[in-house]
């Protein structure tokens, strides 16, 4: 019987070492909280912290690797500032992720 399955293709490896950096950024549990925390709504920095009973200079910090990675997006109104998932991609790689870790 011959096997049919079609062969993915290796994608370049300069792609999957951004790749591997994406996981590294959802490797910190810090970040994950915050990432699960502004999924559904935008929240201040301020909220996020009182939200996860942390500092808000950890938050800042945190929040910043995950600018840098695309992974949220800022919104200001006057002079506050607003986070939120970048987009619906980041949800689903939280979700899946969740999904395996409780199967």
């Amino acid at each position: 019987m011959e096997n049919t399955k079609k062969a993915v293709e290796m994608p370049d490896l300069e792609i999957l070492f951004d790749l591997a950096d994406l996981f590294k950024v959802f490797g910190d549990s810090t970040r994950l909280r915050i990432m699960y925390t502004i999924s559904d709504n935008e929240m201040s920095v301020l909220n996020i912290a009182e939200s996860l009973n942390m500092e808000q200079s950890t938050i800042s910090h945190q929040l910043r690797v995950l600018r840098q990675n695309k992974l949220v997006r800022v919104r200001r109104d006057g002079k506050q500032i607003y986070y939120s998932l970048d987009d619906d991609h980041v949800k689903k790689i939280i979700e899946m992720g969740l999904d395996h870790v409780l199967e």
